[in-house]
């Protein structure tokens, strides 16, 4: 059986959230069950590489360069979903 997408309470890797300008994280698994499926459509799939691009100067949002493909913008409390491997 395929590992699901959604993360156990048992992990506690860092969220996109987390991540300074810059740095690139790999997409572990989705936090949030009921907003697994909208980022899941956005390309925010377990094993992606995403990059911080910038922050609004405010905090929120912020956008990322995912898999050197397309920038994606997120608020603040989308990117805390969604967690990256250690």
């Amino acid at each position: 059986m395929p590992a699901s997408p959604v993360a156990s309470a048992s992990t506690t890797p860092r969220s996109v959230k987390d991540l300074r300008l810059g740095e690139t994280g790999t997409i572990c698994c989705l936090k949030d069950p009921e907003m697994a499926l909208k980022l899941l459509e956005m390309g925010c799939i377990p094993g992606t590489r995403v990059t911080l691009n910038g922050r609004a100067p405010l905090g929120c949002p912020i956008t990322l360069h995912v898999d050197g493909e397309y920038t994606l913008s997120l608020r603040v409390s989308e990117a805390a979903t969604i967690m990256l491997k250690e």
